[in-house]
């Protein structure tokens, strides 16, 4: 606590801090280091970096009155505590300071600088107009965990060709299960990062994850899959995401990086013009960007298809629009099958309508059949039940 009474400190939300990790351990090279106004400027430009496609420049300049005050009183050499929730996370030795435009920078970022914009709103709250410079450490446990997780992973099953894909499973739907099939059929090992939003928008993380877990250890080869959570901090969440994601997957040993042809929703509203620029701006990147085609249920054909493969017309089609099926779960009702896997519609609805039945042992004795067995039964399972009762036929 020393240096927290000598040194000056800035203070920075762990949005900033993941972010300031994630370069630090190399994940998002060629960029390593804070950028100094020159570097800024050039990148801002050229949108490159060291010859490599990146979109903006890579600064930091923490937005708060305290902040702003600190920041005008830096000089060349001085050393900055980085505080986080109260704690010193880290330490910057000061090159320069310098002024930024925020709205010219969520322009480059999101291609707009509209406050009614989700992403603009999010980042305008917590985005200075003085940014620093200089080298620095962090400590971040979560992302010093993943590289050694994901390494540990490598090394034990000798994995040479390794994929990735970038997935919000929100929810984890049919679509999203044949890309995984598709691709673990090509590779050695497949490496599904999460996004982990720092936004509340949508299920939980931890409903996500458990739901994709379920489906990774009950239908898929375990030691051809392992999930990564992935804090796509701001600096992922504009148009030029996958630059980022395909330098990401890069870094952490990937050759491939699989994406759906709208790549943040699977397989709507595809604009081939945009995602062949940007496919063109990533010839630089060291990996191979793979894009699987819009998977639809239709109602012809009986199964999932590719809309490039099926004959019939869209009014055939069942589209996994990622936002309709979740309505109809936030609404506590069971999509359909052929929508997503009962066992992961029964995981979700049970983790967010909890203790839902006041007397669910009566309610599943009197609705479903079963062993003649007086057990005890999860709301997990009834659900897994009413959905079978919902397949049954016969009367139809």
């Amino acid at each position: 606590m020393d240096s927290l009474k000598t040194n000056k400190s800035l203070y920075i939300d762990t949005e900033a801090l993941s972010t300031l990790a994630l370069v630090q351990h190399g994940l998002i090279a060629p960029v390593t280091k804070l950028m100094n106004a020159k570097e800024s400027k050039e990148v801002d430009n050229t949108h490159y970096y060291r010859g490599i496609p990146f979109p903006f420049s890579f600064i930091l300049a923490p937005k708060g009155k305290q902040n702003h005050e600190i920041l005008q009183t830096l000089k060349k050499g001085d050393r900055v505590n980085l505080i986080n929730q109260a704690e010193i996370a880290g330490e910057l030795i000061v090159d320069e300071t310098f002024d930024i435009d925020p709205l010219e920078r969520l322009q480059l970022i999101f291609g707009t600088s509209d406050p009614y914009h989700p992403g603009v709103k999010h980042t305008l709250a917590r985005l200075g107009t003085i940014a620093v410079c200089g080298e620095y450490r962090v400590t971040y446990p979560p992302i010093e965990e993943n590289i050694k997780r994901i390494q540990h992973i490598i090394n034990k099953t000798n994995s040479k060709k390794i994929s990735a894909m970038m997935i919000a499973a929100n929810p984890l739907n049919r679509a999203h299960e044949r890309m995984i099939r598709q691709t673990i059929s090509e590779n050695d090992l497949l490496i599904i990062f999460l996004l982990k939003p720092f936004t509340n928008d949508g299920l939980s993380y931890e409903i996500r994850y458990n739901a994709l877990s379920r489906f990774v250890d009950h239908y898929l080869p375990r030691n051809k899959v392992v999930i990564l959570p992935f804090e796509n901090t701001y600096i992922f969440a504009g148009f030029n995401e996958l630059i980022l994601d395909a330098l990401l997957a890069k870094n952490y040993g990937c050759k491939q990086l699989v994406v759906g042809k709208n790549h943040a929703g699977l397989g709507l509203y595809y604009d081939k013009n945009r995602l062949n620029t940007i496919f063109d701006h990533c010839k630089n990147i060291d990996i191979e960007i793979k894009t699987i085609d819009e998977y639809v249920y239709c109602d012809i054909c009986k199964t999932l298809v590719s809309t490039t493969t099926c004959p019939h017309g869209q009014h055939h089609h069942v589209h996994y629009y990622s936002d309709s099926i979740l309505k109809l779960i936030q609404a506590g009702l069971i999509p359909p099958p052929i929508l997503v896997r009962k066992e992961v519609s029964a995981n979700i609805l049970a983790a967010l309508f909890p203790n839902r039945f006041t007397n669910l042992q009566e309610l599943h004795y009197a609705l479903m059949p079963g062993t003649g067995l007086l057990e005890q039964q999860s709301e997990e399972q009834f659900y897994k039940k009413l959905i079978e009762l919902y397949q049954t036929s016969s009367l139809t």
